[in-house]
């Protein structure tokens, strides 16, 4: 249990079912035409769409099984369901840049719901605060979030009455101890860290990355750390005696000064610095107390508006020059590295350059200069859509002025301190107004469900298809017996978007709706498909015609009608995941179980594996490169370099990745411990399976298990089984090809690859080759590695332990569908605890 929850509500927890525990749900959906989106809304407003809300906190709705421009959010809480607004998207994606706040608008307690409500969150808080133990002597999240938990907001999180006393400054509450200890600059700059670094990932957690950032004062070093100037590690214990060396200064004021910089300027000197430049009338000087607030009598004396900044030092003043140099000292002790991601220098407010930002001079300058905010925010632009990552909205209120007024495309995600509303409810309605602005954003790495359209609606049938029938084919006339036949693969697989020449097997059938459909089929027209002819004619088109000669009397396998394929490389092969990613393949539903483990499970990210921007990635076995695109839309700038033998899997591969744009450099070729040619079965009914260990009744044995593990009906069960036998016949017709082999270090080197952040290893029963292919020099250079593994004899076992020899923290598991095989999923990360 979490020591940051009450015992009373560890009890609740325990006893609540997860969804119960998770009052806040957000529903972005999108639809083909408005009518559509109307429809779905109307559900979704009235709960009859709360099925789709299973998933998490968060899921993309497709209206009717469509996706469009069209698009709304949803957020519901207790009290019920609220429309957050709706939009038409022009297909233009808007860049998101990230903004981080520095001190002064953090609080007590600021993020403890996203802990509780969110595992990303917490796990990264967790993290921070494991590695800042040492540098504060004490457990950060005991500074941040208080002992009894702030008064929670109503039921509905509407915020309570304001204290208007407290929003204007005039509070003379004392504060509490907690209040005290978190305010103490050795502490709050720590702690502010830890929240938006984290409030980040969870960002990037549900696909909004930033193209570019920009942070005030402290928030520079969130910023870095996400661009990769500095580890997290480092970053920490930067951000930590960087804190402790000014807690160590003494005290000093700082004044808010509604004046244009060219007016500021002749009041700085002496002990009078200028600080900030916030806004075209909005300046900060900073200096010791009694001379600060002085020039606030002087101000005063001429009518000028200033506001006293609620602080315990002078930051960014001459009052800092003291620990310059050892500020310089500890940076010239850390790694620095050439940013990833572009963001916005306080020094220069224009984009900070590889020399600033790998120079330990640099973050001295930091410390002293003025902060030129609203010169960064003017070399942003207008284009790109602004997320205040961090508490308040201090950034957003200043990036509205510089984009005179213009609130549309700012978006701040976490609450004031003076604010009541549920962290959640905000954070969620920051990601629902992303959703209507069209922000440039992995949308399809979120859980995804359809939500069929109201019946009754105008121009709209009950399955969300449009009114007039169009064909999904742009027209194309069908024949009486295709007419047909679509409708009966349209009940079966819920789908009516499909041309005529793309396979079943494609379009999401498996071999027990394979069963269906040949009853269908008898049903419907009177005569009889054997299983093995569903597969052989397998598109629209060609089965159609196969039953037209059935029909009169022929038999299609010798009257000359070409087979169709359930494995085919062409380009009608193609789907559109339930994430929105559409990709070339041979078979949807044997796709849609990788996608799953992969995108919505996102069984990696559980088991401790992650991917940062500028990561390298090995995948060896890449099929059509499932796992090769999720690397590429997890994080940004990521490189693979993906491996597959067989050449009509290697066709898919090279068409996903060009589709895609992704930065992958592709070999079809195996990897073992050799160089060597060999001769590989490929099984392209069967997940496009290969290997040059082939074992058919082993595999035969693995399918029958994964069939019975499927949750289906006893008389679904007792339908499979009846063709079972010609299933298996079917499911392992084998194409022989022979593949050149490659010790995976040979390439290493060749390639010149210095590091590989993750290796993904899914190779048949050939994982001991490819690890013994690993030379002993390019085992360092591995961080992460995942591999399915075979269990003969005891392999999971030998393998986890030759990996826990080199370094790595190792978990095995079998997936509930591999119950009573030999297939594992072994996870291996580097030194994790």
């Amino acid at each position: 249990m979490s020591p940051y929850t009450s015992t009373a509500e560890e009890e609740r927890t325990a006893a609540t079912p997860a969804a119960a525990r998770h009052p806040w749900h957000l529903a972005l959906a999108e639809a083909a035409n408005g009518a559509l989106l109307d429809a779905g809304l109307a559900a979704l407003r009235t709960g009859a769409g709360g099925a789709v809300a299973a998933a998490g906190p968060v899921d993309v709705v497709r209206v009717g099984g469509r996706t469009g421009g069209h698009r709304a959010a949803v957020l519901s809480g207790p009290d019920g369901a609220v429309e957050l607004g709706s939009a038409q998207t022009a297909g233009s994606s808007a860049a998101v840049a990230f903004m981080f706040p520095g001190l002064g608008d953090h609080y007590l307690d600021m993020g403890r719901d996203l802990y509780r409500d969110f595992p990303v969150f917490k796990t990264s808080v967790d993290r921070c605060a494991e590695a800042l133990t040492a540098e504060l002597g004490l457990d950060i999240r005991d500074v941040v979030f208080s002992a009894a938990g702030r008064p929670r907001p109503d039921a509905s999180g509407n915020a309570a009455a304001m204290d208007l006393r407290r929003m204007l400054g005039l509070d003379s509450r004392e504060q509490t101890t907690e209040e005290r200890r978190l305010n103490a600059t050795r502490m709050a700059q720590p702690a502010l860290f830890v929240i938006e670094y984290s409030l980040a990932v969870l960002w990037e957690s549900w696909g909004v990355r930033p193209a570019a950032m920009i942070g005030y004062s402290l928030g520079e070093y969130v910023a870095a750390t996400l661009a990769g100037v500095l580890s997290l590690e480092d970053a920490l214990v930067l951000v930590a005696r960087r804190a402790a060396l000014i807690d160590e200064l003494p005290e000093g004021a700082m004044l808010a000064v509604m004046l244009p910089e060219e007016q500021v300027r002749p009041l700085t000197g002496g002990n009078i610095s200028l600080s900030a430049v916030n806004g075209p009338e909005f300046c900060v000087v900073g200096g010791p107390v009694a001379d600060v607030f002085e020039l606030e009598r002087t101000l005063a004396g001429r009518g000028v508006i200033t506001r006293r900044v609620t602080t315990t030092h002078a930051f960014h003043s001459s009052m800092m020059e003291p620990i310059a140099d050892r500020v310089t000292d500890i940076a010239g002790g850390l790694t620095l590295n050439p940013p990833r991601i572009p963001y916005i220098s306080n020094v220069t407010g224009r984009p900070i350059t590889d020399e600033q930002a790998t120079d330990p001079a640099y973050w001295a300058r930091h410390l002293l200069s003025p902060v030129r905010f609203a010169d960064g925010l003017r070399h942003l632009g207008r284009e790109r859509l602004l997320l205040e990552s961090g508490p308040g909205q201090t950034l957003s209120s200043l990036a509205t002025v510089i984009r005179d007024g213009d609130t549309g495309a700012v978006v701040a995600s976490m609450r004031h301190s003076l604010e009541s509303h549920a962290d959640t409810a905000v954070v969620l309605k920051a990601l629902g107004r992303l959703w209507l602005a069209d922000a440039d954003a992995a949308w399809h790495g979120l859980p995804c469900g359809d939500l069929a359209a109201t019946e009754g609606t105008p121009g709209v049938d009950a399955d969300g298809a449009d009114a007039d029938g169009a064909d999904a084919d742009g027209g194309a006339e069908l024949t009486e017996t295709e007419t047909a036949l679509r409708a009966v693969w349209a009940r079966i697989l819920k789908n009516e978007d499909f041309p005529r020449d793309i396979s079943f097997f494609e379009l999401g059938g498996n071999s027990l709706l394979a069963t269906r459909l040949m009853l269908r089929i008898s049903r419907a027209f009177g005569v009889e498909l054997t299983l093995r002819q569903v597969y052989e004619f397998a598109t629209l088109a060609r089965m159609a015609a196969a039953i037209d000669i059935l029909c009169g009397g022929g038999d299609p396998e010798t009257a000359g009608e070409p087979a169709g394929s359930s494995h085919t490389g062409s380009c009608q092969a193609r789907f559109r995941l339930p994430n929105g990613l559409t990709v070339h393949h041979q078979n949807e539903a044997e796709t849609r179980h990788f996608y799953e483990d992969i995108f919505d499970h996102r069984v990696y990210a559980k088991n401790g594996i992650s991917l940062r921007g500028g990561d390298t990635v090995v995948d060896v076995g890449g099929n059509i490169g499932l796992f090769t695109l999720f690397a590429h839309y997890e994080a940004q700038n990521v490189r693979v370099f993906t491996f597959e033998p067989a050449p009509p899997m290697f066709e898919l591969l090279s068409r996903n990745v060009e589709e895609h744009g992704v930065d992958a450099k592709l070999f079809n070729i195996g990897i073992s411990d050799t160089e060597a040619e060999a001769r590989f079965t490929f099984y392209p009914r069967s997940s496009g399976m290969s290997s040059f260990h082939p074992d058919e009744e082993e595999e035969k044995h693995n399918l029958r298990t994964i069939i019975a593990n499927q949750r289906t009906t006893d008389a679904e069960t007792r339908r499979l089984s009846a063709y079972a036998e010609e299933l298996m016949d079917v499911r392992f017709e084998a194409i022989e090809y022979t593949a050149r082999l490659r010790p995976l270090s040979a390439v290493i080197h060749e390639q010149g690859i210095e590091r590989i952040d993750l290796i993904k290893i899914d190779v048949q029963k050939s994982e001991r080759q490819v690890i013994d292919g690993i030379a002993d020099e390019d085992w360092p250079k591995i961080r992460q590695m995942v591999l399915e593994a075979h269990d003969a004899d005891g392999e999971v076992e030998r393998l986890s332990k030759l990996l826990e020899d080199r370094g790595f923290t190792v978990t095995a598991e079998q997936d509930e569908l591999y119950v009573g095989t030999d297939i594992y999923n072994i996870f291996a990360v580097r030194g994790a605890r």
